[in-house]
């Protein structure tokens, strides 16, 4: 129960394909004792796709947490002042999630989640998901990684020879990184190999 006695704010946004990836690492934390508070993105709240329904990742997590969903700003808002969480997750984070954070931008109840949490000084944890990693969104990781507080899932690329741009975190490291960001500092190596294939490196 390395998690007793710990708040956990645990926020999903819209990689819808990365959704059913994140559930069992949520059931992880809670089977280590945290008490988690879930947020969504207006995507994950609206959007029906071949991955699930909205309002069946929304049932899933009110059933596992048995705390009322978080979507909107102003709902999101208090929990800054009231110093409500000790960590607080994104995952899967997109690469609109992360390009906004690196840049200030706060109009979504998942990044006033964080900003809340950076304002109080304690761990932001994200297990990115993007299809730009290593493409425009490059600059913005890269802003991220320099910024205190926040601690990044070990990644990798997912699928170098056809989405050469694409990075995914490793989620279940998820626990792990958590762990350590509660400790101050960052799991290594950040930067893995997602494949247990050879890949055939080319000219």
């Amino acid at each position: 129960m390395r998690l007793k006695g710990k708040r956990i704010g645990f926020a999903l946004t819209g990689s819808h394909c990365t959704l059913e990836k994140v559930f069992p690492e949520l059931e992880r934390l809670l089977e280590e004792g945290a008490e988690v508070y879930p947020l969504i993105s207006s995507s994950v709240d609206q959007t029906n796709s071949r991955f699930g329904e909205a309002t069946e990742w929304k049932t899933q997590l009110v059933k596992k947490t048995g705390q009322k969903i978080i979507t909107s700003i102003l709902a999101a808002e208090p929990l800054g002042p009231k110093m409500m969480l000790d960590a607080y997750i994104i995952a899967p984070c997109t690469g609109n999630t992360l390009a906004k954070l690196a840049n200030g931008i706060t109009d979504t109840a998942v990044l006033m989640g964080a900003k809340a949490q950076l304002r109080n000084q304690k761990p932001v944890i994200m297990a990115i998901s993007t299809n730009d990693g290593l493409g425009l969104n490059a600059k913005n990781i890269g802003t991220l990684l320099c910024t205190k507080y926040i601690y990044l899932v070990p990644f990798g690329q997912d699928s170098p020879f056809s989405k050469p741009n694409s990075l995914i975190a490793k989620m279940e490291l998820l626990l792990p990184t958590l762990l350590a960001g509660l400790e101050g500092r960052q799991l290594q190596p950040m930067l893995i190999n997602l494949s247990h294939e050879e890949f055939e490196y080319r000219r």
